[in-house]
């Protein structure tokens, strides 16, 4: 590491980054119900404008997994600066549906840049403990969102709008865009080791990167579309269904925080197994309960999903080092891409649950805008009622999936020897 690069400040601004990055998750999340209120906007175009954000997500850190080793972490992160102010701004400003989805669009690019650099930073800063620092850094996504739904929730009850609790990311995004212009930054791990591009992507070829890979379309499926969604599925569920969100994320910091004994005594794949069995059985009780037992089933969910994303990407950086930054930007770009096309598969796939409950030939725009108090309105809050813990049953069984794959993966990995960036 060189002598002037203060390693402590760089991880203090990346965290700053992926604060902004996770509070625009938990504030869309905890404002979105609204946001179709008010600019009459229906289950698909809700599920359009969330599923923006994904995957404009992996378009940035794919690219940005591409170039990072070119043209330095630096210059992404303040491409991902003007990013996130332009999107938050235009949020604000917005008027429809979309100035929604580019603004939406924009925050998502911003988002995947941030990754695209601060992964492959936090893993050159901790050479010798990627996958605790890579938890300790993520642990600020589900701190933010967890910051996010209480701003909602709070600010709901004092009567403030959207707009305010939006803007509120503008503060930690100067503070960020400040700290990341006037620090000196390393080459990436790959570079200084001397591993070729080509090397790199030999390394992305392997059938352990492509297996890792394609698990992490299911872990981030079932952490990112439960959590993004949770608030709108089961609305008629429970009567603060953003408490479940800020529970789960609550549960996910703690967890990413203590991360390193956990890490350290049960491996990677070992802590990734038990994450699936939890996650199964989280959203299993979550798509089964109400009232007030909903708030303990989003407890064993939180902790299910607390490691999936960092251990995913530390697993990566330990095991098949070669890889690199774009290694590690193309399992999130993966995770990303998954969470898009599912979220918007699973808003038809909701509306055509809503019809089932509806009598044949009725109108679900008609029921869904249908006014307070009035029969139709009566019922699409009973075919709500159905619904939403339809689609969550439905992904319960991504993690079942999951359990099996990481149970191969704990089994193969007892027989591998270890890699490192300078071996074979």
């Amino acid at each position: 590491m060189q002598a002037n690069i203060n390693r402590n400040q760089l991880f203090v601004a990346s965290c700053l980054s992926l604060l902004v990055t996770s509070l625009s998750f938990g504030i869309r999340a905890g404002i979105l119900n609204r946001l179709g209120q008010e600019f009459h906007l229906d289950p698909p175009q809700l599920a359009s404008i969330a599923a923006t954000a994904f995957w404009g997500f992996p378009l940035a850190v794919v690219i940005g997994g591409m170039v990072v080793d070119a043209i330095g972490m630096k210059k992404l992160l303040i491409v991902a600066f003007i990013f996130h102010l332009a999107g938050i701004v235009l949020t604000i400003f917005a008027g429809g549906f979309w100035s929604l989805f580019i603004s939406t669009l924009l925050i998502g690019i911003a988002n995947g840049t941030v990754e695209a650099a601060c992964n492959p930073l936090v893993a050159t800063l901790y050479p010798e403990n990627k996958t605790t620092k890579l938890n300790h850094f993520h642990l600020w996504f589900p701190g933010g969102i967890f910051i996010g739904t209480l701003i909602v929730f709070l600010f709901d009850k004092l009567g403030i709008g959207w707009q305010i609790q939006v803007a509120m990311m503008i503060l930690p995004t100067l503070i960020y865009g400040y700290l990341f212009s006037r620090l000196d930054f390393p080459v990436t791990e790959r570079v200084a080791a001397g591993v070729s591009t080509a090397e790199m992507y030999k390394a992305v070829a392997t059938p352990l990167f492509l297996f890792m890979f394609i698990c992490m379309f299911g872990t981030a499926i079932t952490e990112l579309f439960t959590g993004q969604w949770v608030g709108v599925l089961l609305n008629n569920v429970t009567d603060n269904p953003i408490l479940i969100l800020t529970i789960t994320t609550g549960v996910m910091v703690v967890g990413r925080g203590l991360a390193e004994p956990v890490v350290h005594r049960f491996s990677p794949q070992g802590v990734l197994l038990m994450s699936a069995i939890m996650a199964a059985i989280g959203i299993y009780m979550l798509s089964t309960m109400s009232g007030n037992s909903l708030y303990f089933a989003a407890l064993i969910f939180g902790i299910g999903v607390c490691y999936f994303w960092p251990t995913m990407l530390g697993f990566v950086a330990e095991n098949i080092p070669k890889s690199g930054a774009l290694g590690l930007n193309l399992m999130g770009g993966a995770g990303m891409f998954a969470v898009s096309v599912y979220t918007l598969f699973m808003g038809g796939f909701y509306d055509r649950l809503l019809m089932k409950q509806l009598p044949e030939g009725a109108a679900l725009d008609t029921y869904r805008s249908a006014a307070a108090g009035s029969s139709e309105a009566a019922q699409y809050a009973a075919a709500q009622l159905s619904a939403g813990p339809d689609v969550l049953k439905a992904t319960a069984v991504i993690p079942i999936i999951l359990v099996v794959a990481f149970t191969g993966l704990v089994i193969y990995m007892r027989n591998r020897k270890k890699v490192t960036i300078a071996g074979a």
